[in-house]
């Protein structure tokens, strides 16, 4: 018995690493699937309510047009915003190169010796080489987001069929559990990427609002990166404080004020992240930051960058269906972070 215990556990994680190993080396379809599912979820009340009033195919073109117009939202963002950055990097190449050369002497006089490779990439040719290694990211995210408008088209269709073929009696039990799973996944999904973009337009404003007053060029800039980014928990918002910070050394010349603009997003971040973000998102969706972290990074290792935005979203689904298996609901029990239940609460 015991050997035949273990040969299960063994056959469960062999089956565990071979659908990892798959979901990575299919992810070029496999992302824009979980993307458009997501997308979906989000999408289906809007779709729901405009089929009521509307013929199904124009309230699918006009859920597709919100769709597309919220992707490119996002995407010109970062975009407008890191074209701005190389369009300034381009005019001060000069300039960065002096203060770079300045900061390495400095190293090397306290005795912290810069790589000569280092040296001899910062120059022009490199911010060349850097910006044309964004377009060609644009022009894949361009590929990423046509794939995802395909797949949202089919999904929209057929909400209703496969909703019926859920209800049959043919797939119960399992096709109610996973129509009630389902239901209570996009409920919790709209609710965080509603809050989610409540604080994210409120941080790219904040931070607008920051770097203007602190006289840091390209304070719009810095606005659309905080905005886009902060969709992606921890990974975003880390980037959207270090580029400011590295370019208030080369814009004031001084590691004083860079320390100031670096603490102060900090701050930004960390009221809007940390205290107001929880309070609107509410106890429904807490879940222990240990399992955001690692599924932000995971599944930023497996999909990259695409993979870092629905890292949570997949972690909220997890956790629904985990809590709908009675074998599975101490796994729920232990990624929600809930207050325990019972008398001695």
């Amino acid at each position: 018995m015991v050997g035949a215990g273990n040969r299960g556990m063994f056959g469960a994680i062999g089956t565990g690493i071979l659908v990892l190993a798959l979901l990575r080396l299919a992810q070029p379809i496999f992302a824009p699937l979980f993307f458009s599912l997501l997308i979906i979820a989000l999408m289906w009340p809007c779709q729901l309510a405009l089929q009521r009033k509307l013929p199904r195919l124009v309230a699918l073109f006009v859920s597709l047009t919100l769709t597309m117009t919220a992707i490119l939202v996002l995407g010109s963002s970062v975009a407008w915003g890191l074209t701005q950055l190389g369009h300034w990097l381009f005019l001060n190449a000069e300039r960065l190169q002096t203060i770079y050369t300045v900061w390495a002497d400095w190293l090397e006089l306290q005795g912290i010796p810069v790589m000569g490779t280092l040296s001899d990439r910062f120059d022009i040719r490199w911010l060349v080489g850097f910006m044309q290694s964004m377009a060609g990211r644009l022009n894949s995210f361009a590929g990423f987001a046509v794939l995802v408008l395909i797949f949202v088209m089919l999904g929209l269709l057929e909400v209703n069929e496969f909703g019926a073929r859920l209800a049959s009696p043919h797939a119960q039990p399992y096709g109610d559990r996973i129509l009630v799973a389902n239901r209570a996944i996009a409920a919790k999904l709209r609710r965080f990427m509603i809050v989610r973009t409540v604080a994210s337009v409120l941080t790219g404003f904040v931070v607008w609002i920051f770097t203007l007053g602190m006289g840091l060029e390209l304070a719009a800039a810095w606005g659309a990166i905080a905005f886009a980014l902060n969709y992606i928990p921890f990974i975003g918002p880390l980037v959207a404080t270090v580029l400011p910070t590295l370019f208030a050394v080369a814009h004031f010349g001084s590691w004083e004020m860079a320390v100031v603009i670096f603490a102060s997003l900090n701050i930004i971040q960390f009221v809007i992240g940390s205290y107001l973000e929880p309070q609107l998102t509410g106890a429904s969706l807490s879940l222990s930051p240990f399992a955001v972290i690692f599924a932000v990074f995971f599944w930023s290792f497996m999909w990259g960058v695409s993979g870092a935005f629905i890292g949570v979203p997949l972690l909220i689904a997890f956790v629904v269906y985990c809590e709908g298996a009675p074998s599975a609901s101490w796994l729920a029990a232990i990624l929600a972070n809930k207050p325990p239940e019972g008398p001695d609460a």
